[in-house]
């Protein structure tokens, strides 16, 4: 098992919730609403390189946009492996999790 950094687990999530729209900035926008913090495009840029790099995802080139100048957006799915780590982390956290109350956590 590979473990998941939570910054990684995070960016998975959102490729997978954005689905075919999965590009820099709605990435970045999806990680800050759902954890109500700034994160800056180089950190997620960061992230999405290291879990290029580990083989969870890969990239897909858009058409050029006359209004971004001529540019291409650069797309990220999921891979197979990254499904896996999700759905390992997952578990890992639901074995973790099992018999611990959040009562018992606030009296400690």
């Amino acid at each position: 098992m590979k473990f998941l950094s939570r910054q990684e687990e995070l960016l998975l999530l959102s490729i997978l919730k954005l689905g075919k729209n999965a590009y820099g900035v709605p990435i970045r926008q999806h990680v800050s609403d759902v954890t109500d913090k700034y994160w800056s495009i180089g950190a997620i840029y960061d992230v999405l390189d290291r879990l290029t790099r580990k083989g969870f995802v890969f990239t897909v080139t858009g058409e050029p946009e006359k209004k971004r100048g001529g540019k291409s957006k650069r797309f990220y799915r999921i891979t197979k492996q990254g499904v896996r780590a999700l759905e390992e982390v997952k578990e890992l956290q639901q074995k973790t999790w099992i018999d611990i109350s959040v009562p018992a956590l606030k009296s400690k």
